[in-house]
Formats: structure tokens, C-alpha cells, sequence
């Protein structure tokens, strides 16, 4: 039975069909987003979904059986710690608002288990947690970054364009939305030529007055040189270098996921050949034993021989 279960569990075509029916529980979950044909097929839907479940049931439990004597072995992978996570959520027999609420994200989740059938989005995840500390430090330069420059533009700015940079928090989140490169040059030409004479509408004037600023206060300045200096600048520090950094991290913590994850194909496989040179190794010492066991009677056989035939030698 465990030797059966293992080979269910690392075939091939075992993995393909679970693959198979992650994608089927996606589209489910997704069809149940439609009120009015879930409505319609409910019954359909969830027969689909009670189907799925036991099928995952069932990869779980093949894959502890597998284990032979030591099923908790299972549980030392963590992406098999998550699929009995999900698979037992979707088990516990309670009936609330709050438990359907707790079900429906955990039926969402089951789509996740398809980064545990695939190695290599296990590779991309793998990188994700390991650049988090790196991503860290990153996070603290770009938001420094984002400070310094949210600062000057206030000094600089907030007179002319209100709407932008009234205030800190706002003059950050429109550098945000510049080192995105949405429309950013819009808030480049605002600060060049002047709010008087670029950008600024009636809208924008009484989305002000919301905020307590009339019209009489916002003074429009023109500043070809400097406006143009600051945000060429920012852009290029903030969107082409700080970002990069993340990509950078990114790459590298990557790297680091396949090395780690090809070394522990490799101690698998390992593993894997001990435990098969361990069980010919007990064969080959069972052999031995029924051999030695057979020479020994034989040669008692031939003791006995001898013995009589040197009788009948004597005896004549």
C-alpha cells in the first residue's frame, strides 16, 4: 500500500490530473461570483464543489501513506501543511454568516495549491519571502527617497499647485503617482508655466474651496528652469534607479530560491538512493543467510554420506 501510494504521489500523470482539477476549482469559484447563475446552478456547483474537495482529500491522503511508518513527514513541507489547511477549513461542520464568508476565501485559496504542484512557482514564491528583508532596506531608501523630495516639492510648490502639493502627505502621493509615470509630465508643465495658465479648471478650483482654499489664495508662478530640473530629476532617481532596486532584489533572492531548491532535488534524490541501496543491501544479506543456511544442510547432507559410505567400508 505505501509503496503503491508513493508511486501514485510522484507519477506523472497523478500530478497533471490534480493540476487538472485546480483549474476546474478555479473556474467554480469564479462561476460562483455570478449571482444569477450561481442561482441557477446551484446544485451543479456545488456538486463540482464536494467532488473537488474529495479529490483533494484524497491527494492528501496519498501522500501521507506515502510516508510509510512516518506520516508525519508529511507535514515538514510547508506547501503540504497549506493544502491540509485549506483541505480542513473546508471540513470543519460549522454553519454561520461568518463561517460561509471564512469558506467562500478558502475555496478562493484552493486556486493557491496550483504554486504547490508547480516547482517553478514554488521557485518564484521561494524568491518573493526571501528578498522580504532585502525589499525592507529597498522600502526604506525609496521612502526616503519619497520624503526628501515629497519636502522640497511643498516648499517649492504648494502655492502654485495646491491640488498636488498643499501639503506633505499629498505632495508624496502625487510623486507616487509621477514615479509611476501616470501623467506625470502634467505635473511637470503645472509648475513650469503656472497654475493660471496650465491645468487648473473650475473643478479644480472648487475641489480647493472643499479644503478651505480660495482662489485669491493660490498664486500662480512660472518656473521653467527649476520645475523642469526637479521632476526630470525625481523620475529618473525615483522610477528608473530606486525601482530598479526592487527588480534587482527581486533577481537575486530568485537565484538563491533555485540554488537552494535544485540542492534540495539533490538531497532527495540522495536520500532517495540510500534508501534503495539500504533495502538491496538487506536483500543481498537475506540471500545470504537462505545461502548459507542451504550450504550448511547440503554439507551436513555430504557429512552423512560420507559417514555411511565409510561404514560399508569398514564393515566389508
Amino acid at each position: 500500500m505505501v509503496v503503491l501510494c508513493k508511486k501514485v504521489s510522484e507519477s506523472k500523470i497523478f500530478n497533471n490530473f490534480i493540476l487538472f482539477v485546480i483549474g476546474l476549482a478555479a473556474i467554480v469559484v469564479g462561476m460562483q461570483t455570478y449571482k444569477n447563475f450561481g442561482a441557477q446552478h446551484q446544485a451543479t456547483l456545488n456538486a463540482l464543489d464536494s467532488i473537488i474537495l474529495g479529490i483533494f482529500i484524497l491527494e492528501v491522503v496519498v501522500k501521507i501513506i506515502s510516508n510509510g511508518r512516518n506520516p508525519l513527514n508529511y507535514f515538514k513541507d510547508s506547501w503540504n501543511i497549506f493544502d491540509f489547511s485549506i483541505v480542513a477549513v473546508c471540513l470543519l461542520p460549522i454553519e454561520s454568516n461568518d463561517f460561509v464568508a471564512v469558506l467562500r476565501l478558502a475555496r478562493v485559496l484552493r486556486v493557491l495549491k496550483l504554486v504547490s504542484a508547480l516547482p517553478r512557482l514554488q521557485v518564484l514564491v521561494g524568491a518573493v519571502l526571501k528578498s522580504v528583508p532585502s525589499i525592507g532596506y529597498v522600502f526604506l531608501l525609496a521612502t526616503l527617497h519619497f520624503y526628501i523630495y515629497g519636502c522640497m516639492a511643498t516648499f517649492l510648490y504648494s502655492d502654485n499647485d495646491p491640488v498636488h502639493f498643499r501639503n506633505l502627505q499629498t505632495s508624496m502621493l502625487s510623486l507616487f503617482r509621477a514615479v509611476t509615470l501616470e501623467d506625470w509630465t502634467d505635473l511637470m508643465y503645472i509648475n513650469m508655466y503656472g497654475s493660471a495658465n496650465y491645468g487648473y479648471d473650475e473643478a479644480s478650483y472648487k475641489m480647493l474651496a472643499d479644503f478651505g482654499i480660495t482662489r485669491d489664495q493660490i498664486i500662480s508662478k512660472s518656473s521653467p528652469f527649476g520645475a523642469g530640473i526637479f521632476f526630470v530629476s525625481f523620475v529618473i532617481t525615483g522610477a528608473m534607479i530606486v525601482l530598479n532596486l526592487f527588480v534587482g532584489v527581486m533577481l537575486t533572492g530568485m537565484e538563491d530560491a533555485k540554488k537552494e531548491q535544485e540542492l534540495a532535488t539533490r538531497l532527495k534524490k540522495e536520500d532517495s538512493q540510500k534508501i534503495n541501496l539500504k533495502e538491496e543491501f538487506t536483500k543481498l544479506n537475506r540471500d545470504l543467510q537462505h545461502f548459507t543456511v542451504e550450504m550448511s544442510e547440503r554439507l551436513e547432507i555430504l557429512n552423512k554420506l560420507a559417514e555411511k559410505q565409510n561404514r560399508n567400508t569398514n564393515s566389508r
